[in-house]
């Protein structure tokens, strides 16, 4: 079986999940409290994979004392420092010798692929002679905000657009692309974007251009582009669907837990009612509560006299006497309480990039 390297992107500044990522990498952000990079890794080392290259930039130490050394995923991780965001080709670049003489996948670390991409590995590795790479493509409602594909009766690539104004079809390319090592002579002879970056849609253009072969491949599974508020919380409703109920914390006998729950050790339900699929985070203390469907609870949060469901709370936050939240998503020491003193009325101390709509 034909070794494949992977590159793994887990820079980048999260711009479009603000306020969650101003202290937070965004590929760390969690889907049923498990880090999105952490599925990235998973399908990477399922599809065979061992030997990856992370690109990390300004959020560096915490990506590197999360994934650590890789070996809890069965891989083998390589660091490659990315100053500033230039592109996905100069991420390509900078990871030449790394990547040395290895065909590979590179995988956007801020993606989920739900079924994984051992068929398309797979695919890549017994590839017809002169193709030498291949993308991944989902159809999509809004394909102006990606890279769309136009392919010719073969399903192999003609052209690519990046983030057209005029989509040529709804092919939207996903964040997932294999490369033989003809890929390293196209991210060098490629000229910048308008707006700054090494365009990895650029590089594979010029491959098509000198005549190579790229073949596409449609996802027909789930994939998700977590980079916005309201992806996150489909992927984490996609993440829920499929685990299992499994009670390791104290769960007192005047509370409810209904359907599929996981209520991980150290967490405590006190007079609650929960009902799944959600999940509720070690050390976490819930209290006169109501956890709905789709909801992801962080580690050490207390939720008291609260109604949540389909919503995403990070590690450490508070909500107390809140009559319902719905769809919320809600970073690291969060705190949200019912106002007490005189006059009743909304107090919002909010940062840049915030959401807040009050019934």
């Amino acid at each position: 079986m034909t070794t494949l390297k992977g590159l793994v992107l887990a820079g980048g500044t999260g711009t479009r999940l603000r306020p969650i990522t101003h202290t937070s990498a965004k590929q760390l952000v969690p889907l049923a409290n498990k880090p999105i990079l952490f599925y990235a890794l998973e399908s990477l080392a399922e599809a065979g994979v061992v030997e990856v290259g992370m690109i990390v930039g300004e959020t560096r130490k915490e990506v590197m004392a999360a994934v650590g050394d890789g070996s809890d995923f069965g891989l083998k991780v390589t660091y490659i420092p990315q100053e500033q965001p230039l592109g996905l080709a100069h991420c390509v670049m900078i990871a030449k010798e790394f990547l040395g003489d290895s065909p590979f996948v590179m995988f956007l670390g801020d993606n989920l692929i739900k079924d994984g991409i051992v068929e398309f590995a797979n695919s890549f590795r017994e590839r017809e002679p002169g193709v030498c790479a291949e993308i991944l493509l989902a159809r999509v409602p809004d394909p102006h905000r990606f890279g769309v594909a136009i392919l010719d009766d073969d399903g192999h690539v003609k052209g690519l657009v990046e983030k057209p104004k005029v989509p040529p079809s709804d092919l939207a390319l996903v964040g997932v692309y294999f490369f033989d090592t003809s890929v390293h002579k196209a991210v060098e002879s490629i000229m910048p974007s308008a707006r700054g970056e090494l365009e990895i849609t650029d590089a594979i253009q010029y491959l098509i251009d000198s005549g190579a072969r790229v073949s596409s491949k449609q996802i027909s599974g789930y994939w998700k582009d977590l980079g916005q508020p309201e992806a996150l919380l489909e992927g984490n409703r996609l993440v829920l669907e499929d685990i299992e109920a499994n009670t390791m914390g104290v769960v007192d006998e005047l509370s409810v837990v209904e359907g599929r729950v996981i209520i991980e050790k150290g967490a405590t339900i006190l007079r609650s009612r929960l009902r799944g699929p959600a999940i509720i985070g070690r050390g976490s203390v819930l209290k006169d509560c109501f956890i709905g469907p789709f909801t992801s609870i962080g580690e050490d949060c207390l939720i008291e006299a609260t109604e949540i469901e389909n919503s995403i709370l990070l590690a450490g936050t508070t909500v107390d006497g809140i009559q319902s939240l719905e769809g919320s998503v809600l970073g690291k020491q969060v705190t949200v309480r019912r106002r007490q003193a005189r006059p009743i009325a909304n107090r919002l101390v909010v940062g840049d990039h915030s959401i807040v709509e009050i019934a």
